[in-house]
C-alpha cells in the first residue's frame, strides 16, 4: 500500500537508529513529543464520507479493520457495497474533541501572523540555566543570555512558554495558558504549525491517511528549522545554523517561516473544509475572539 510504503520511507531512518539505541537531537522528538509510533503512523483510514470498496463478491474485512472495527459500518445499500466509518458513533464518542479542534484550526487560520518572534522560544528555555540537551550552545551561555537580553520575546504558543526558563518568563510579552491558546495561537507560529499533525491525529480515522502524512511531514520540516534556529551547535548532526542574532540569519528565518506558514494554512483550510463536510452543526457556530 502506498501509505505504508510512504511511512517506511519518513520513519527508515528512525527505526534504524532505534535499533541500535542511537539517539538523535532533532528527530527523536517527532516521536517523543507527539506519542505516534512508526507503527501507528502506518495506520491508514479513508477518512470520513469515503469507503473501503470491496470486489463483487468479496466479502472480506480490510486486515487493519478489526483493530477499529467498532468504528466502522458495512453498507449494502449504497452503488457499492463498502466499509465507511460510521462518523455519528464517532461523534458520539469524540464531538467535544472535534469541536475544540474545529474551533482551533478556525480561530488560527484567521488570526494575524506575526512573523516576528525569530525562534527566540529555544533560547529562553536554556536562559541563565542549565542547557536541556547535551548539544554544545552554538554561541556558549553568556553569548546566549545576551541575545535574548537584547531581544524581545513575543512568544504565543502556551506549548513552547511553558519551557521558558523562570528568569525567561517575565521577559515574554505575553503569559499564554492551555486556557488562553485558542485567542493566541496564530499561523505565523512555527509550533502551532506543526501542531496541524498534532490536531490530524486526534481527529483520528476522520483524516484520510494522505493527508494525515502531509501534516506529518510538514511537522518535520518546521522541526528542521526550529532547530537550526536554536541556540544548539548541531553541525556535528549535518545542521547548518541559522544565525538569528544576526540580520541575515532573520531574514533567513522569517522568509523558511512564512514558507512554513503558507503549507499550515492549506493544511488547516483541508481539516475544516473535512470536518465541515462530515459535521454541516460544526459550520453553524463560528468561533469568536
Amino acid at each position: 500500500m502506498a501509505h505504508r510504503q510512504r511511512v517506511e520511507r519518513l520513519t527508515r531512518d528512525h527505526l534504524s537508529r532505534r535499533a541500535r539505541g542511537q539517539r538523535h537531537p532533532v528527530w527523536d522528538f517527532m516521536f517523543d513529543y507527539y506519542p505516534i509510533t512508526p507503527g501507528k503512523l502506518a495506520h491508514w483510514h479513508p477518512g470520513a464520507l469515503r469507503g473501503i470498496v470491496l470486489a463483487a463478491g468479496d466479502d472480506s474485512q480490510p486486515s487493519w479493520l478489526p483493530r477499529f472495527k467498532n468504528l466502522y459500518r458495512w453498507h449494502d445499500a449504497l452503488p457499492v457495497e463498502a466499509w465507511m466509518l460510521d462518523v455519528d458513533a464517532f461523534w458520539a464518542a469524540r464531538g467535544s474533541t472535534i469541536r475544540y479542534v474545529h474551533d482551533l484550526l478556525t480561530r488560527t487560520l484567521h488570526h494575524t501572523p506575526q512573523l516576528g518572534c525569530f525562534g527566540l522560544h529555544e533560547w529562553a528555555m536554556v536562559y541563565r540555566d542549565s542547557p536541556r540537551h547535551p548539544e554544545p550552545l552554538r554561541l556558549g551561555a553568556e553569548a546566549t543570555n545576551a541575545v535574548v537580553e537584547q531581544s524581545h520575546l513575543k512568544c504565543t504558543h502556551y506549548d513552547a512558554f511553558r519551557f521558558f526558563t523562570p528568569a525567561a518568563a517575565p521577559r515574554n510579552q505575553l503569559t499564554p495558558t492551555r486556557d488562553t491558546q485558542p485567542m493566541l495561537e496564530q499561523p505565523g507560529c512555527l509550533h502551532a504549525t506543526m501542531d496541524v499533525y498534532k490536531w490530524a491525529t486526534k481527529l483520528g480515522p476522520l483524516v484520510p491517511g494522505d493527508l494525515w502524512l502531509d501534516t506529518f511531514e510538514l511537522a518535520c520540516d518546521v522541526r528542521q528549522l526550529d532547530m537550526e534556529a536554536s541556540p544548539y551547535d548541531l553541525t556535528a548532526w549535518g545542521f547548518e545554523p541559522v544565525t538569528i542574532e544576526t540580520p541575515q540569519g532573520r531574514a533567513e528565518y522569517v522568509r523558511r517561516q512564512q514558507q512554513l506558514m503558507d503549507r499550515g494554512q492549506a493544511l488547516r483550510t483541508q481539516l475544516i473544509a473535512l470536518l465541515r463536510a462530515t459535521y454541516p452543526v460544526l459550520s453553524e457556530s463560528q468561533p469568536d475572539d
